[in-house]
């Protein structure tokens, strides 16, 4: 089986060379890396050499004591690694039998309460198609976006503001509201909700997605920039620490961290209140799996039921 790889120019690498590439990077040693995917180290080393001659590049470095990957190498790793999840995705996927729907089903979500209808779906759905294997993969929109368009993810679980323009997608039955984290004892503690004045000059933490920068300087009547930004987060639970420490105020969705029963944070939304919808997409044109088809199926049931 081969795939194409765009480098400089095109190259094409066979699967097997690309596990063979992945066996030494974990390993870091030849003689372990050969043992581990059941060739001699002659093998290994004549299809690394080969590799680096048509990619036209040094991918790593001996070392006294174990093999150094070059930057070129940690590129070809990523982008390996990306290759064989999907190349091992699509053959098990292809699989499927006559009597049964079976295969993964990968989906990207950001930080959302929202997830519940995507899980309470998957349930009815692995109940009828045991076989079926859901993978679950956490970022921003940013993150998921990129898996999207290199085929890695089957879906992504996205909050607006989001481009979608080039994806199918449905809407979700649920909204976030985005409002501020802090300590129970900052001075804005005491207000149920926060208006644009009380953030004039206060120290945030903000997500580094520019999309939702750009939201959020709607809704303060000015760029957010102004406001000093101690802090960029991905997703929230480590920003929580920052803002439990009083690093400042994190500017985040509600039902994220339960501050019910954290006796230092506290939330309150934002006044005029700014919320979020949540979307399904998948990329247009895409070919989807059995049983993919399957749980779209299964998600406009128990939308319109």
């Amino acid at each position: 089986m081969l795939v194409r790889h765009v480098w400089d120019k095109e190259a094409i690498m066979e699967i097997r060379v690309l596990r063979y590439f992945i066996a030494l990077a974990n390993e870091r040693n030849i003689s372990k890396a050969a043992e581990s995917m059941h060739v001699t180290q002659p093998t290994l080393s004549r299809q690394l050499k080969e590799l680096e001659e048509r990619l036209e590049t040094t991918l790593f470095i001996r070392g006294n004591r174990e093999i150094i990957l070059t930057e070129s190498g940690h590129y070809l790793l990523q982008k390996a690694k990306e290759i064989i999840e999907l190349v091992d995705r699509t053959e098990h996927n292809l699989s499927e039998t006559s009597e049964d729907i079976l295969g993964e089903i990968a989906i990207g979500c950001g930080e959302t309460e929202g997830m519940r209808i995507i899980a309470k779906t998957f349930n009815k759905l692995q109940s009828k198609y045991p076989n079926i294997i859901i993978h679950l993969y956490s970022g921003n929109a940013d993150d998921v976006a990129e898996r999207l368009e290199n085929g890695l993810l089957d879906f992504g679980l996205l909050i607006d503001p989001t481009d979608k323009n080039q994806y199918d997608f449905m809407e979700l039955p649920y909204q976030d509201r985005w409002g501020i984290l802090m300590r129970r004892d900052s001075p804005l503690a005491h207000k149920a909700v926060i208006h644009p004045s009380d953030l004039t000059d206060q120290p945030l933490l903000v997500s580094r997605q520019s999309i939702v920068d750009n939201q959020l300087s709607g809704w303060l009547g000015r760029n957010i920039n102004q406001n000093p930004i101690v802090a960029t987060y991905n997703l929230i639970f480590n920003a929580a620490i920052m803002v439990e420490e009083g690093l400042g105020y994190a500017l985040c969705i509600d039902r994220l961290i339960d501050t019910s029963s954290n006796q230092t944070l506290h939330f309150a939304p934002l006044d005029p209140p700014l919320e979020a919808n949540l979307n399904l997409v998948w990329k247009k044109n895409q070919a989807l799996s059995p049983a993919s088809r399957a749980f779209l199926k299964e998600l406009r049931h128990d939308l319109t039921t």
